[in-house]
Order: C-alpha cells, then structure tokens, then sequence
C-alpha cells in the first residue's frame, strides 16, 4: 500500500503552525460555467470532498459546489455553543410521522467541510454483518457489497484522517494508526462502571491527531469538538482532503446553491446543474455530476429535477428517491458522582462499547447498539435537564452542579422502512426550491432497542458509583434516501453508485447506505466515496 503523503499530502500542505494556507484559496483553479467539466461534485462534505480529492489527483477537471461557505477555523470558529450554530443547516424544512425528527444541530451541517466539521470524531467502521442483515437476521436489507470490499478503504481513510484507538476486538478486528488518547474523568468513570458490569470497552476510535501529523497539531482537550476544531487536531474534509484537492487542481466553489440538475432526454444523460450564487442562477456543464448532499439534500436535488422523462424526480422510475430515510436513536443516561468530573474535558466520545452490536438470539428485538462516552457542553446539558421537567431554581440547581456529571450515549440500529422517506412540501425556500419533507415513523423493533440500550447505560453509571441517573431520549445520524441494492426496483443506484437509470449520475454520500448499524457514519461514508471514486476512474461512463 502507498503511504499517506503519497496518496494525500493534506496534512503537509498546512500552514507549519496547522492552518489553512490562505495562498491555497487565492490560487485555486477555476473553471468557467460553459467549461464542460469531467464532474462537478454537489456538497463539499464527507462523500463529495473524499471524491473530489481522489478524481483531481488522477488528473481530471473537477469542481465541487457547496451551498455553504468556505470556513476559515481561525476566523470563522469560536469556543461557544451559541456561536457555532452557523455550522448547522438552518433553512427550512418540514418533518412529520409519529416520530418526527427534529433536524438542525446534530444531524446536518452547512458549509465547506459538511457535518464533519462539527461532528464529534468518532470513527468506528460497520461491522461485516451489517451488509447482510436481511440474510442473517431477517431484518433490513443486504448491500450489493461486502464488507471485503470496503476493508482497504477503511484502512486508507483510517489512515488519512489519522485515528486514534485502542486495538478493536468487535466486528472485524483491526488496530489504529495512532495510539489511543489519555483517557479524561468521563472515559474513567466508563471503563470503571463497564469492569464492574461485566462489559468489555475500549478507548478510541477517534479521528483526532495523538501527537503532531504532518502541520497538524495534537489535541489540545479544549472540549469543543462538537462546534468545530480550532486549532485543527480533529479531522474534517476541510484539512483532512481539500487541501490536497485544491493542490491538484480542483475547484472548490462556496455559496453555491444547487437547485436542480440538468437532464439531456435525447441522450439519457445529465448535462450539469443550475445553481444559485450571488443572487444570479447560473448552469455549470460537466461529463458526469456526482450528488453528496446527504441523506435530505440528495432526495430534494432529484425530486426536484424532473423532466418529461423522469416526471417524479431524477432516477426515480421506481419510487425509490427519498425512501428508507434511517436516523439512529441516540438516547443519553447521565449519572451525577460525588466527585467532580468535569465531563467536556477531552474529545467527547473517548470510550467505547460494542459489545451489543449483533443480533442476540435470547432478546426480544433484533439488532443491537452501541454505546460511547459523550459530554454535552452547558446549553446542551441544560435541554437534556429540562427534558426531565426541571424549570426555575431546579433547574439552576442542576446545572450549578454540572461538573459532577458523567455522561454515555447510544447509537441504536432503528431499521430501514420504506415509509420514512423525504418527499417535496409545498412550501418553497428563499431560491424558490420546494423545501424537504421528512417523515419518519418508528417500530416495535427500534423501541425495544432504545429502551435496552438505556438499561444498559443505567447500569454502567450506578456500578461506578452514581448516586443518580437521568435520560433524555434523542435521535442522531441520518442515512439512507437513495440507497444503493442490486436492481432498481430496490434501489436508486448500484454497487458503484451509479444510478440505474441515468449511466453519468452518481451518489456517492450517506444517502446510498442500505442500513446504518449502530456505528456512526463518517468513516463509512468516506471510504464508499473512496471506493466509488477509484471505480468511476476505472471506468468512467459514456458520455
């Protein structure tokens, strides 16, 4: 295998003291709209900025369009909860279902850099059995890969980010790049509770730099991973591959609004996509779009681009835009200690569980979850103490008391169902684009495991010693809505991430997993996106 800087010099390419080299954006190539492109790439987040950096180094004419700006984490970034909340996407959307899902802070981003920038770092890979569910366990459905197919990437992108860990003895066992982090008050008090329990855990897998790599700095333990990493130790597209993208001439075009893609019904091809910038709507040309908007961006874009060919919206002949929208259940149990634990001092999750993460034959549910260290800053801890209904000098005195507080979290497997889906509503954004619809409902099966997962942690927390325990239930990461499968009545794109109906359309982000398992996405996002791009390189669509 290449070595990193071979195959990204990213971390190389920054400022000696670890910032974004200001030159970089100066001098960034750019392409006029009436210049056909070999691809244009919609969202610079997980899925698009991993294309974008593969297809530039092998020497195509590549732009990626972001809605949002091109952050600058010294400028743009501040040690605040409230003041980080540009980095979530705010515009309009609609939710609904039994269960609907709130969206905004945890579960979408704006900006170059995507959700990542303000993502936690976590990086545990899927496990094998999670791309064959339906087989093994009756449940969700079977990728039209294995887990064979992504190992290589996962190791690259490991690799790339770089990620820190404990060797891991769950799914497929594997080590790390990096040694894992010293483990804060809030890790401590996991493994603790978890060695009393009788539950296996280990520290990591974060993708947060232990030690200097390349310009970047090591962590510093500042505790704002969630708002965006200041002095660039965690990992996000933004230092992590655009960097190297821009070095080999890709563009990187910021507020940048793509409302719909163009469609060529004479041919069957895509031909571009308009967009909106500066107020004016403008059409760059490309051989091949590749959409990475994620799980509600991506269905929108194609519901939205809709011909006398494709009348419901691109690639869906077979009503299969938008559907099996997934969100994991991310339900939190605090425990409060005598002692002080000062929870938000280190990366937020730091240990880890996943020990419940398969099916178990003796539980009444199927699938499972795992389970990590989290540490909610104030304005966060204040919402989940609220949830319990404590208002005024309650409420006071809970968070007089927040530094004797520990905190887990969850990630349960809810499964795929067809009826969660992102239709159009409509009501229409400030660009006149009909906005999502996201509807999503729960079954028997994801309840039973969110209430598992809580006894779980419960039981953790008071075997190391919490004298109380409160839980605020919650929904996490998104996947799904144009899931990839093995024929087009099941899907909307291949193994490839080629879509089945259009040859020079691609997906390539969290809206083309079958299934989510009980591990957060971005690391799986990122080595499909690997793997798309090498097989689009390989063998490129006529066009």
């Amino acid at each position: 295998m290449s070595s990193v800087r071979e195959r990204n010099e990213s971390a190389w390419l920054l400022t000696p003291r670890g910032a974004l080299d200001d030159r970089q954006r100066v001098d960034m190539r750019t392409f006029d709209d009436d210049d056909e492109i070999d691809a244009v790439i919609v969202g610079a987040g997980a899925g698009g900025s991993t294309v974008l950096q593969r297809l530039a180094r092998r020497g195509w004419r590549v732009a990626a369009l972001d809605a949002g700006p091109f952050w600058d984490p010294e400028r743009d970034w501040v040690s605040d909860e409230a003041g980080s909340h540009q980095l979530y996407w705010t515009e309009p959307r609609e939710i609904g279902g039994s269960d609907p899902v709130p969206l905004g802070s945890n579960n979408s981003g704006r900006g170059v850099g995507g959700s990542m920038v303000h993502y936690a770092g976590y990086t545990p890979r899927f496990h094998p059995s999670d791309f064959r569910t339906r087989s093994d366990d009756g449940v969700g459905a079977d990728w039209p890969i294995e887990y064979a197919d992504l190992r290589s990437y996962y190791e690259q992108i490991e690799a790339e980010l770089p990620v820190a860990g404990d060797a891991w003895p769950w799914g497929d066992p594997h080590g790390y790049p990096h040694r894992p982090h010293p483990v804060s008050a809030n890790g401590e008090l996991f493994l603790r509770g978890a060695d009393a329990a009788g539950i296996e855990a280990r520290v990591g897998p974060v993708a947060i730099s232990n030690g200097r790599f390349g310009h970047r700095p090591h962590c510093i333990y500042r505790g704002f991973c969630l708002q965006g990493c200041k002095v660039n130790a965690k990992a996000s597209p933004l230092i992590t591959h655009l960097p190297d993208a821009l070095a080999h001439g890709a563009e990187i075009r910021a507020d940048s609004m793509v409302t719909r893609i163009g469609y060529d019904e004479a041919r069957n091809r895509v031909t571009g996509v308009h967009y909106v910038r500066g107020g004016r709507e403008h059409f760059q040309r490309a051989r091949i779009v590749v959409v990475a908007g994620y799980s509600i961006e991506t269905p929108r874009l194609l519901l939205n681009s809709t011909s006398g060919r494709f009348p419901n919206g691109l690639a869906n002949d077979h009503d299969q835009v938008g559907r099996y929208l997934m969100v994991q259940g991310a339900p939190q149990t605090a425990g409060r200690f005598d002692s002080e634990v000062r929870m938000f001092k280190g990366p937020p999750p730091e240990v880890s569980t996943e020990q419940f993460y398969e099916t178990d034959p003796s539980k009444p549910y199927k699938r499972g979850f795992s389970i990590q260290t989290v540490s909610p800053l104030p304005i966060t801890w204040a919402e989940h103490v609220m949830a319990q209904g404590h208002w005024g000098a309650d409420l006071r005195e809970y968070m007089a008391d927040y530094v004797h507080w520990a905190c887990l979290g969850a990630l349960c497997e809810f499964l795929p169902q067809a009826d969660n889906r992102v239709t159009l509503a409509e009501q229409r954004d400030r660009h006149g684009m009909p906005v999502a619809h996201f509807s999503y409902s729960q079954c028997g099966n994801d309840r039973s495991l969110a209430e598992a997962a809580q006894d779980v942690m419960e039981t953790i927390l008071r075997a190391a010693g919490a004298d109380e325990v409160i839980t605020v239930q919650r929904y996490a990461h998104l996947v799904g809505g144009a899931r990839m499968a093995s024929n087009e009545s099941d899907g909307v794109v291949d193994r490839d991430g080629r879509s089945f109906a259009v040859p020079n359309l691609v997906v390539a982000d969290g809206s083309i997993l079958p299934t989510q398992g009980s591990a957060n996405p971005a690391l799986t996002i990122m080595s499909l996106a690997a793997r798309i791009a090498d097989r689009l390189a390989q063998s490129p669509p006529e066009v």
